[in-house]
């Protein structure tokens, strides 16, 4: 049997559905593709999935992905693309699928590119000066205390026509995952600058040693 992952990209407005309501959809999308994925066994069954890190309502993503298993020997991975992307809802598009070949509790790392109006580039550099931006961080252990300096030391801002950006890289292992919403709340806190002007995108997944997670 063959784990095989589906990375797709779920922007604009996609970014507003649910991760329980992705997960309909792909049972949906996988249902009426006729792709030859295995289902569980026992009185309900269903399609196998796992989904990595879920990604928050609202966010962007130019990297999510899907595990499922199939027990063909030989899939047409190009097929199967091409069968997805026909039945998609808008907004999201499949632009790979090949057998896995990393486990998902490999993900160490999201990395997104935060984007704002360019008039509030004067305040965003104002973060580098700061020696401290703790944030609070809530969830079903409890609240915690995170200093979001250790993993965000400043913003490396760029200009691009009306809009200032910047990337960063924040844990998401399953010991600590940090939210970039607590970066632009803190932001906001401190100079001003709404979190409802921020969109956010997430980039990529890496590795504990920075590899690009496949």
């Amino acid at each position: 049997m063959i784990t095989v992952r589906i990375s797709f990209k779920k922007m604009n407005e996609a970014s507003y559905i649910s991760l329980l309501d992705m997960q309909r959809v792909m049972q949906r999308v996988l249902k009426r593709s006729g792709l030859p994925v295995w289902h569980t066994l026992g009185f309900n069954p269903h399609i196998y999935m796992t989904f990595a890190c879920p990604l928050s309502l609202g966010q962007e993503s130019q990297c999510e992905c899907v595990d499922v298993k199939t027990e063909a020997e030989t899939p047409d991975f190009a097929q199967w693309q091409t069968a997805l992307n026909a039945i998609m809802p808008a907004g999201i598009e499949v632009y790979r699928v090949e057998p896995a070949k990393m486990k998902a509790d490999a993900i160490a790392y999201a990395c997104y590119r935060i984007r704002y109006p360019a008039d509030a580039a004067e305040k965003l550099a104002q973060y580098n000066a700061l020696d401290s931006v703790p944030v609070e961080k809530k969830s079903k252990r409890g609240v915690r205390m995170v200093e979001m300096k250790e993993y965000v030391p400043t913003l490396e801002l760029e200009t691009e026509g009306e809009s200032v950006s910047f990337a960063v890289c924040l844990p998401a292992s399953q010991d600590l995952n940090l939210n970039p919403s607590l970066l632009t709340a803190a932001l906001e806190a401190k100079f001003g600058v709404p979190a409802a002007n921020a969109s956010i995108l997430r980039t990529e997944f890496l590795t504990a040693d920075k590899q690009k997670f496949e």
